[in-house]
């Protein structure tokens, strides 16, 4: 047996050794870590050059495959529009494999496919299948199975619910002041379809009442002039380009409803419609047995100014949000993302969004 002043003495040096051993290990995977590409690039790349060291350490990682249609914003304005703070975007697809969220617009995936499945999902990943388009205008979403675990779009049960317009309740009732009006019906239309639904009502209605057209296919309208050309008309044709659940668009919320008209709406049923907004802030073509019993109730209502007002009774109440974007798009995905860290699985995109 060794003595006990021996067997201390060794436990000494043993020890010494693996405090050694330790403090190398920390000191080479510091080094090694530092010079990967990851976290501190993404911080830098979306934060001005600011470093990891100035900033605290991310909740979420978000990826942007694409740019959507290739339009750049700014994506570091979820503080400011939605008061969210702990996500971090980037496009830099080097990050992929430190990414924890990876948003695919899938319209511009259409044409690129095959880049796309290259790419194998991690376990820890979220790959967030993102859509604003009706299913009329995707064509098939069968190759989309088992890709993705989260779903972005318009349609109120996805995960991440992105409208395009909404109603927000004012704290207190305020008075609403109608735009002044001198003219009747007005349309806004840039792909003209003269087989779609939306074309054929119109040519029946403009039988027996004038609207006036604007748009690619009658008179040109700049942007910049377009809300207060449509305020000056009592009633707008906000009709869809398909006939979806929830799809209800700019059509309704910016065109019409942000111009303080009254919307004539072709879209979803009126049922869809109220989930959304009050019974009496619109006017829904199927409540009339023809266009031309329509017609006629719009020239009632132009003729008594009690019944046409009662349509705006409402904006006491809501205040409207009809100017969604892609920065704020985007920010409500870093909020559900950073909030919920478990997702629903969809197997079927296809079947979901028919």
């Amino acid at each position: 047996m060794e003595p006990k002043s021996q067997t201390s003495a060794t436990r000494k040096i043993l020890f010494l050794f693996f405090l050694q051993f330790f403090t190398v290990m920390c000191v080479f995977s510091y080094i090694r870590i530092s010079k990967e590409p990851g976290i501190s690039i993404c911080l830098s790349e979306m934060t001005n050059n600011t470093t990891i060291e100035e900033r605290a350490e991310p909740k979420v990682v978000i990826l942007l495959w694409t740019w959507p249609f290739g339009e750049r914003f700014p994506l570091d304005k979820c503080d400011s529009l939605l008061g969210i703070s702990g996500c971090y975007f980037t496009v830099n697809r080097t990050l992929y494999k430190k990414a924890d969220a990876v948003i695919f617009h899938y319209r511009d995936l259409r044409s690129s496919r095959e880049e796309l499945f290259q790419e194998p999902r991690f376990t820890f990943q979220r790959w967030v299948w993102f859509n604003m388009e009706s299913p009329s205008n995707l064509g098939n979403l069968e190759p989309l199975n088992n890709l993705f675990n989260v779903t972005m779009s318009y349609r109120q049960d996805s995960d991440i619910f992105t409208p395009y317009g909404w109603l927000e309740l004012l704290k207190e009732p305020e008075n609403f002041t109608i735009p002044p009006k001198s003219k009747l019906v007005s349309w806004v239309i840039s792909n003209w379809n003269p087989n779609s639904r939306r074309v054929q009502y119109y040519e029946e209605l403009k039988k027996h009442v004038k609207v006036d057209l604007f748009g690619r296919v009658a008179q040109p309208l700049a942007k910049i002039n377009k809300y207060s050309t449509i305020s000056q008309y009592k009633f707008y044709l906000a009709f869809e380009n398909s006939v979806h659940k929830d799809y209800i668009t700019e059509k309704l919320w910016d065109n019409a409803l942000l111009s303080g008209t009254v919307p004539i709406v072709l879209g979803p049923t009126r049922e869809n419609y109220e989930r959304f907004l009050p019974s009496d802030a619109f006017i829904h073509v199927d409540d009339f047995p023809s266009a031309q019993e329509l017609a006629s109730y719009l020239k009632l209502l132009d003729s008594d100014d009690e019944q046409y007002q009662r349509y705006f009774k409402w904006r006491g109440r809501f205040q409207v949000k009809g100017d969604a974007n892609w920065p704020e798009w985007y920010c409500k995905a870093c909020q559900y993302l950073s909030q919920n860290p478990f997702y629903r699985i969809t197997p079927s995109v296809a079947k979901w969004f028919a």
